[in-house]
């Protein structure tokens, strides 16, 4: 299916021959300038956020991906969730979450976002799926770097494949 007279140049896009005009569905054009400009709200608990902190460093050079962390739940389309979530810090995780615009996205980040590790104590929450939609759960004890770059190249796969997904236009 296509539009006569029209170049196939890759999955679903197409060039109008002659000139520099390309056609493609308003969903890739959106999802691929969302995945390529993510900005992720760091929100560090424990021991992960070591690992978070030495992943935006120089040496694993986040940027290349078009990853800026922020400090502002206003500016950012994603929060990385890296540590122990206690019950009383669950529900201010909650809040900057919900001062989020939407899209957002929830990566867990160590075993003890994803599962609460090895604190299988009344205070801890045994994981963040309980109380935020988590769309990537990066494991480990610490993870290193590059499994939370792993992770985030999972997450822009992901924001690539999705459809009808703006927070303008529902």
């Amino acid at each position: 299916m296509g539009i006569e007279g029209t170049v196939e140049v890759g999955k679903d896009i197409r060039q109008i021959p002659g000139t520099p005009v390309f056609i493609t569905p308003l969903d890739k054009l959106f999802n691929w300038a969302r995945a390529g400009s993510l900005w992720p709200l760091t929100f560090g608990l424990a021991c992960c956020a070591i690992e978070m902190m030495a992943t935006g460093a120089s040496h694993f050079d986040l940027d290349r991906f078009g990853i800026i962390f922020r400090a502002s739940p206003r500016q950012a389309d994603a929060i990385i969730i890296a540590g122990t979530v206690t019950k009383k810090m669950a529900p201010i995780v909650r809040r900057v979450y919900d001062q989020m615009p939407e899209p957002k996205y929830v990566i867990a980040m160590g075993s003890c976002a994803c599962s609460g590790g090895v604190f299988r104590t009344y205070s801890v929450v045994q994981g963040a799926d309980e109380f935020l939609p988590v769309d990537v759960y990066i494991p480990g004890c610490p993870p290193r770097p590059e499994a939370l770059i792993y992770g985030l190249v999972q997450l822009q796969e992901k924001i690539k494949k999705e459809s009808g997904r703006w927070g303008f236009w529902r």
